[in-house]
């Protein structure tokens, strides 16, 4: 049974390289989110002004693995403690968060986020919210560092190895 979620992880090219090298994951692409603006552009989402995050959706083969497990492979790849920003990218399309569609992974969700507060002393930043709206980003975002492998990402090659492994 496939299922969705939308994660927002700051800059969305590495995060949706990132999450396509899960074994559970059958599909990504990388849009907007819950923002105000119907069919925003990157440009328009730069400016913050339709307060849209940068996100993967993100399918995933739920018979070979849960929510819980793609969470804790996100966490992984973001700094859940930083408010609008993730490595060099600063505002509030780079926030953190996770989106959902079936209201049954909220209770996952924020049991999932409670385990990772324990971790930390300084608040979690991770938004949580039902996804209001999606709208796929240009195709030229679309699987951006498989196209250019030198392109910018604030994730680590150490973490891209790690998920290919799994």
């Amino acid at each position: 049974m496939n299922k969705t979620i939308h994660l927002a992880g700051g800059c969305f090219w590495g995060a949706e390289k990132y999450l396509a090298l899960l074994d559970a994951v059958i599909e990504t692409d990388v849009g907007y989110a819950n923002g105000t603006t119907a069919n925003p552009t990157y440009e328009q989402v730069c400016t913050g002004a339709s307060n849209h995050a940068e996100v993967v959706r993100v399918v995933y083969n739920g018979e070979i693995s849960d929510l819980t497990y793609i969470l804790d492979q996100f966490y992984k790849a973001i700094d859940p403690i930083a408010v609008n920003q993730q490595g060099e990218d600063v505002g509030t399309q780079y926030r953190t968060g996770i989106y959902y569609s079936d209201k049954a992974d909220e209770p996952i969700i924020r049991q999932s986020i409670a385990r990772l507060q324990a971790k930390h002393t300084a608040p979690i930043a991770v938004e949580i919210a039902p996804l209001t709206c999606y709208y796929p980003a240009e195709d030229y975002h679309q699987k951006y560092l498989d196209k250019n492998p030198q392109g910018y990402c604030h994730i680590g090659c150490d973490l891209f190895d790690e998920a290919a492994r799994h």
